[in-house]
């Protein structure tokens, strides 16, 4: 899970690259942070998507379906 602390650290050692100033250490964080980012938005659509895909099966069908979505 992503904090707001870690969005924000995101931010700064973004900033750090753009002004040329990160060092290797900084831009190994950096990678981590992001894909940590990139993974809790991807469980987050994932978690969703799969409540839109149960609520719409919410009959019991294994959707051969014959009732209207």
């Amino acid at each position: 899970m992503i904090t707001p602390e870690d969005i924000s650290r995101i931010n700064e050692l973004g900033r750090k690259q753009k002004a040329g100033t990160l060092t290797e250490e900084e831009l190994a964080e950096q990678a981590k942070l992001r894909r940590l980012y990139i993974d809790t938005i991807k469980g987050h659509v994932k978690t969703h998507c799969d409540a839109q895909q149960t609520a719409n099966h919410a009959h019991g069908c294994s959707c051969g379906c014959d009732h209207k979505h």
